[in-house]
């Protein structure tokens, strides 16, 4: 069968994929992946066919995310690349998966009549339970419910892409669009690539869809001496460790932030390591030996985790997964999108406190926050839990099992049940 993905992202969006790819040549298909410049180099270190997005600029859109009008510029120019770039790969494969950032997807695979599985890290999929994923407030609203909320996200997302997708669509002889929130689930055979243990899932959803779990990639090249390293630093003395990182994403406070759980450490006698990421996190700290390591490479999460007391992060779903398998109490810092709604489950599932705003927190907010998160017995536990039933999950095989039964026309392959 001959495979075509499609993803970007930072980290977490892209990592699972390549996992993805590598699995499915094993079993001996002809893949192909589109993905950004950025992450050329993992690429050819699997072995992967790939091809490089020429309009990808994935580090510009995370540091304008917030941004309207710079984003809305990102997204049209990217959709207007999506329909030159994959419409002739699509038709050079039998099937096309893609993330569901990729707007331009499900009007390619209808154009090009080609089946189409479309992936999320959230359930970004429009119900009558579960509010948008993607909203900065994730708990059920009183007085906005979920249908209201998928609405206005709805009405946005019209204005951002339906015009751009209904041009190209207008130019090879398609009928337009009246609603991408409607039109892109409802073209495909949606696969939420998340952990049915830490994630929701809603019965109100009227559209195909498959829950697999997320997609750990396990083999991503790394720097082994930074990697000894941070393992000398973590076993040199009984002391706790607290990780900290915001990935791929920038935050104005981030320093300040840094600096406040440095403080924080030295005076409760925690130890500190700092995942610097794409936009060098903690650089502006003081060299600290005694209480602090400061990580600016990048090094696999199921290395490290499972050797910290306790995570605080970004709150992106590639972290909290990963975090969540290593058995690890977390608290979520989220800045965009998903991670909001990844932060409240980890503190909804009892895995840490619920989480902050980097912006609003006070010091001594923080502080109880870190005491809470690295003592509480309770988080401990539940992220133990939590942390054997991920293990117990296979999301890459059940993917691809998942994408060879779409591509033979058979039903979707049996969801184990979810254990209570």
């Amino acid at each position: 069968m001959k495979i075509l993905l499609v993803c970007r992202g930072s980290q977490g969006d892209i990592y699972p994929y390549l996992a993805v790819a590598a699995a499915l040549l094993k079993q001996d298909h002809e893949v192909t992946l589109s993905l950004p410049e950025v992450f050329e180099k993992e690429a050819r270190s699997f072995g992967i066919n790939y091809v490089l997005q020429g309009s990808d600029d994935i580090l510009g859109m995370v540091e304008t995310a917030t941004n309207t009008r710079d984003l809305l510029a990102w997204t049209q120019r990217v959709i207007h690349a999506q329909f030159e770039e994959l419409i002739p790969l699509v038709k050079r494969h039998d099937i096309l998966v893609s993330s569901n950032t990729e707007f331009a997807a499900p009007s390619i695979a209808e154009y090009c009549r080609k089946p189409l599985i479309r992936t999320a890290y959230a359930p970004l999929l429009p119900g009558g339970k579960l509010p948008p994923p993607v909203m900065p407030w994730p708990k059920p609203n009183p007085l906005f419910p979920p249908a209201f909320q998928w609405k206005a996200l709805n009405i946005g997302l019209n204005l951002m892409v339906k015009k751009v997708i209904n041009t190209h669509r207008k130019e090879r002889g398609m009928p337009p669009i009246a609603d991408q929130g409607e039109h892109a689930p409802g073209h495909a055979n949606n696969y939420l690539m998340y952990s049915r243990f830490l994630g929701e899932t809603d019965p109100d959803w009227k559209y195909t869809w498959s829950i697999g779990g997320y997609c750990f990639n396990d083999l991503i090249p790394y720097n082994e001496v930074a990697y000894r390293k941070l393992i000398d630093f973590i076993q040199k003395d009984p002391r706790p460790l607290l990780f900290f990182t915001l990935g791929s994403c920038i935050s104005k406070q981030g320093d300040r932030f840094c600096a406040w759980l440095l403080d924080i450490c030295e005076q409760q006698g925690y130890k500190l390591a700092v995942g610097a990421g794409w936009w060098k996190l903690g650089a502006q700290l003081q060299d600290d030996k005694e209480h602090l390591f400061l990580l600016n490479t990048a090094i696999p999460h199921n290395l490290i985790f499972p050797a910290c007391d306790a995570v605080m992060h970004h709150g992106g779903s590639g972290t909290t997964h990963s975090a969540g398998r290593a058995g690890k109490p977390q608290m979520a810092v989220p800045l965009i999108l998903d991670q909001h709604y990844w932060g409240y489950r980890a503190a909804k599932l009892g895995l840490g406190p619920d989480y902050i705003r980097i912006a609003r927190i006070s010091r001594q907010e923080l502080e109880q926050k870190v005491v809470d998160l690295m003592t509480n017995p309770v988080y401990k536990k539940n992220a133990a839990d939590l942390g054997s039933r991920i293990r117990g999950e296979n999301g890459i095989q059940r993917i691809c099992d998942y994408i060879g039964s779409i591509n033979r026309g058979v039903e979707d392959p049996p969801v184990p049940p979810l254990l209570v």
